[in-house]
């Protein structure tokens, strides 16, 4: 590789970069225009919070556990000591290609934003202390090791070992169904049947802005550009095929759910575009390097309609998913990994042909091994952290918090002042003038009464 073109690859995963990271407020802004104006400011925090402790955890250890050599060549968990503390990624490659730096700050985003999705489901309920330590017990013991599966590979001389869902099985995930989504989803279905339900789990409250969760939404949708195209770690041909497939997906999908809804419930909504929307981009994260355009569209409507359905099985089941982050995330993530294996065609970057290209079931077995192995390690893990949690600090806020709202007993804040300009000091002056008022006619009566 010469200089000019590591330059440009360079550039492309730094503006990537800059993208993905406002998927930070695009969550906070989708997760918290869906809840109660009592609970808005928890969801931001739930999910700033979250990324600032993963952020630090990636930098002592993550990165080393995640891309560090397979601890004994087992393709489980790299060596947390490889790059311990981040201080290695300060020197320049020996030959012109991307900085370790780099890769590892745009891998940083993602450790966090997997963890914040998770919070939607636990919204209104779940003490904010309680978060943060399920969060960085949640983030090492379970993302770093399946991110470790799907996104090290084995170095090209040989000398280092990657995961065994990316080497040894060979199963495609271009930029994270499993470690991400799948992960997330299925996380999410654990922790809620710990936590258990809301008191308004069968009429829960109105989302209070859904204009904020549409802007989260497209928000998302702009890092998600950054989040599947960065993926590929070059300004090319691959990047711009992904670009183009992801945004083929999105559009679908909005279609697919509106479609959707509108049979079932004679209306299609702005809640349901956005989910479409999120739907789809979940979808097509695992497949976006290896299925053409109009694949792209398969995968992005099947997600929008089957997603929408999908949803409400939690009514049905009785799993408490506040904001549907097992019917969004783990279904979708779900839907698309597992279309890989019929969808994929080898004129995509990934070069692989699924069941419907000529490829057999060769690939299409790869991927449903990657979707079941992240599916029963991510659950078990997570509903042990929750449960241990749960039997030692607690998790649960009490009813009268939930009532109340997480924003004031967590947070000692409100989202919005509803006073207008001088109320606040009027209503403290007319409570003065009563209390004065009532001193007065006390004072009067104590003097009749005294002569």
């Amino acid at each position: 590789m010469n200089e000019a073109v590591a330059a440009a690859d360079t550039a492309w995963i730094l503006a990537a970069f800059a993208a993905v990271s406002l998927m930070v407020p695009g969550v906070a802004l989708f997760y918290g225009g869906m809840v109660s104006v009592r609970s808005t400011l928890n969801m931001a925090m739930m999910t700033f919070g979250g990324f600032a402790l993963v952020g630090v955890l990636w930098i002592v250890f993550g990165y080393s556990a995640v891309f560090g050599n397979s601890l004994g060549g087992a393709g489980l968990l790299g060596d947390p000591a490889e790059y311990f503390g981040s201080s290695t990624l300060l020197d320049a490659p020996a030959e012109p290609g991307l900085p370790p730096a780099l890769v590892s700050a745009f891998q940083l985003l993602f450790a966090a934003i997997t963890v914040a999705l998770i919070s939607g489901a636990v919204a209104d309920r779940m003490k904010f202390g309680a978060w943060i330590a399920f969060s960085g017990l949640w983030i090492t013991l379970v993302y770093f090791p399946v991110a470790h599966w799907v996104f090290a590979f084995d170095s090209a001389d040989g000398s280092v070992t990657g995961g065994w869902i990316a080497n040894t099985l060979g199963a495609v995930d271009f930029a994270g169904g499993t470690a991400v989504h799948i992960n997330s989803g299925v996380a999410a279905l654990a922790v809620v049947i710990v936590l258990g339900k809301r008191s308004s789990f069968l009429n829960p409250p109105r989302p209070h802005s859904l204009p904020l969760t549409m802007l989260g939404s497209g928000l998302l949708m702009f890092g998600w550009f950054g989040f599947n195209g960065g993926s590929a770690l070059a300004a090319g041909n691959s990047a711009s095929v992904v670009v183009l497939n992801t945004v083929a997906a999105a559009c679908a999908g909005i279609l697919g759910w509106l479609a959707v809804e509108r049979v079932k419930e004679k209306h299609a909504t702005s809640l349901g575009a956005s989910s479409g929307l999120i739907a789809a981009l979940v979808a097509i994260t695992p497949a976006c390097g290896a299925v053409s355009p109009m694949g792209a569209l398969i995968i992005g409507a099947l997600a929008g309609a089957v997603c929408c359905l999908a949803v409400s099985l939690k009514y049905r089941l009785g799993y408490d998913d506040a904001l549907d982050v097992v019917g969004v995330h783990m279904v979708g993530g779900v839907l698309g990994t597992v279309l890989v294996g019929f969808l994929a065609t080898g004129a995509a970057p990934n070069a692989v042909s699924g069941l419907f290209y000529g490829g057999g079931l060769d690939l299409l077995w790869r991927q449903v091994v990657a979707v079941l192995a992240v599916l029963a390690y991510s659950f078990t893990v997570t509903w042990l952290i929750a449960k241990t949690l749960q039997k030692t600090m607690g998790i649960r806020a009490d009813r009268a918090a939930e009532l109340e709202g997480l924003d004031i007993v967590e947070h000692g804040e409100t989202a919005y002042v509803l006073d207008g300009p001088g109320l606040a000091g009027r209503a403290v002056h007319e409570r003065d003038a009563v209390v004065a008022a009532e001193s007065i006619t006390s004072s009067s009566a104590q003097d009749t009464h005294s002569r």
